[in-house]
């Protein structure tokens, strides 16, 4: 009896290999966007893509998963590549709302290859590749950051502001606290950069961060224009 439980066993576990099984859990996601003035107004600057200079407005940078004690999976699914053809309904979308800065200028595809290989893949008990940069997307839609920010008095015009309103003025349109993530622009000041918000597992709904990522922030931040 042993000895057939552990042929089992062994088959079991050649078939996981076979089919490429994944042992994949998370707690939530963060989601975050980026405001592409602080991403070009530094020593490092950017290119626009080959669609041309993006909205003025915070982007995409990416849907990650995490676990609750601030670590999180990485690179989960080397069986899973990236496939432009499985969003092909979403590229005109994605180049809205999710532009690659990097230089040098590209369509934005690797980009998101990058993000679905290294995060996307972590989340696949959950999300398929179209339900993850969908899901993304639909989040993006449902957080307009610009715009809370707007209402608040908070304009991206290159003037500075403190940290706490910004928070302030996220939690308040939102309901929950977001993380705020800043970097440095050529002259070395604090400039708003990423805000995290934290989502539930279906990738659909926001939650309370059970942590908030170090954003390297002043407590007062410029807002640059884009």
């Amino acid at each position: 009896m042993k000895s057939n439980f552990a042929i089992f066993i062994k088959l079991l576990f050649v078939q996981c290999l076979a089919i490429g099984c994944v042992s994949q859990g998370f707690d939530f996601f963060y989601f975050v966007q980026q405001w592409p003035g602080s991403y070009c107004d530094t020593k490092q600057s950017c290119c626009y893509p080959t669609t041309g200079k993006p909205e003025t407005d915070f982007g995409i940078h990416g849907l990650w998963p995490n676990y609750n004690d601030g670590s999180y999976p990485s690179n989960c699914d080397p069986d899973s590549p990236f496939h432009q053809s499985e969003i092909s309904d979403l590229i005109s979308r994605m180049q809205t709302s999710w532009p690659s800065l990097a230089c040098p200028s590209s369509n934005g595809s690797a980009f998101w290859s990058h993000e679905w290989e290294k995060h996307g893949t972590c989340s696949e008990s959950d999300l398929d590749q179209h339900g993850y940069f969908e899901a993304a997307l639909s989040l993006k839609d449902k957080v307009d950051l610009l715009q809370i920010l707007k209402s608040s008095g908070i304009q991206a015009d290159g003037r500075s502001y403190s940290k706490s309103s910004i928070s302030e003025a996220i939690r308040g349109a939102t309901g929950y606290a977001p993380g705020i993530e800043c970097n440095v622009d050529a002259s070395g000041n604090s400039q708003l950069y990423q805000i995290y918000l934290c989502v539930d597992t279906s990738g659909s709904n926001l939650i309370k961060c059970p942590v908030l990522p170090n954003g390297r922030c002043s407590s007062i931040v410029d807002f640059p224009s884009f």
